[in-house]
């Protein structure tokens, strides 16, 4: 299976998450991924959190990636990587929101809505990332118990379920 890579500069003003989600929205669609569905929903909003946690908590300019054609856990359709890579070597935080607080969901939301997520160091700084796969469903009301799919449902209703609940 081939893999395409495509990435673009971040600057470090938070005017550039705007950009970044239009730039990936058009690259989605260029995978083979309609604006429409699920899928890119979803990883537009982890592109926003990712990108906007590197603009805003270390002030430098980033690079946004995209890896699509992966080989993924859920079989054939494969999996996109997303990757934000900064010049600071402080490794992420994941903080903990309370109540109305405007700030610190977003990497519960990555926790949440990413098959896998992580970092590791990347030259002087870091490399933020997160995998979705693109074979399993990732909003699907549970079918009836005897229903094959049933259990990877039920697994994604509680994904989605646990990031909601997080942002209460």
């Amino acid at each position: 299976m081939q893999v395409l890579q495509v990435q673009l500069e971040v600057g470090p003003d938070p005017a550039e998450v705007g950009r970044a989600r239009r730039w990936a929205r058009s690259r989605l669609v260029g995978s083979g991924i309609r604006d429409d569905e699920p899928l890119a929903e979803t990883l537009i909003l982890l592109i926003s959190e990712l990108v906007t946690n590197a603009v805003v908590h270390t002030g430098c300019p980033a690079v946004l990636r995209m890896l699509f054609g992966l080989t993924g856990t859920a079989g054939g359709s494969g999996t996109v990587r997303v990757e934000v890579a900064d010049a600071s070597c402080r490794p992420p935080q994941q903080r903990h929101a309370a109540g109305e607080d405007t700030n610190g969901r977003g990497l519960e939301l990555v926790d949440g809505l990413a098959d896998r997520w992580g970092w590791q160091p990347e030259g002087a700084g870091k490399r933020i990332w997160c995998e979705v796969d693109r074979g399993a469903p990732l909003i699907q009301l549970p079918m009836h118990s005897g229903a094959q799919g049933a259990g990877d449902a039920d697994r994604d209703a509680r994904k989605v379920s646990r990031a909601v609940t997080k942002l209460a």
